[in-house]
């Protein structure tokens, strides 16, 4: 199973890397939970297909479509939950982001269930975010 695991987030870091949003949300169940880090105005839990679509569209805008997880160096699985490595970076205006983080999602039949995110430098990221 934990194979399959990190097959299937390989793919949706892979669409999410092509732009390919489709695809991308093809791999989340229905009622996915995601956890978006920190103390600015996007952060807190989002509940759902539509809420996270909401989310992604908002780091869309913000970074004037900069927003990009340009590595992911390490897929680790143990059980249900998988573990990447990854690095993230945006711009906007005179603004930039860069930084190492890691993504936690615990895969339910076959689908991405819940997502956590943990950032390198969340201070530097709520700032950019705001």
């Amino acid at each position: 199973m934990s194979k399959q695991n990190i097959d299937l987030v390989q793919f949706y870091f892979d669409a999410v890397a092509r732009g390919d949003l489709e695809a991308a949300g093809n791999t989340f169940a229905d009622d996915l939970v995601w956890h978006q880090p920190g103390g600015n105005s996007l952060s807190g839990t989002h509940r759902g297909k539509s809420a996270v679509f909401g989310l992604l569209s908002a780091f869309m805008e913000r970074s004037a479509g900069s927003f990009r997880i340009d590595r992911v160096e390490h897929l680790f699985a143990n059980g249900d939950l998988v573990a990447a490595t990854i690095h993230f970076a945006a711009e906007s205006g005179s603004k930039t982001m860069a930084m190492a983080g890691i993504d936690l999602l615990r895969v339910e039949a076959g689908k991405i269930a819940e997502v956590w995110l943990f950032s390198a430098d969340q201070p530097a990221e709520d700032a950019f975010w705001g």
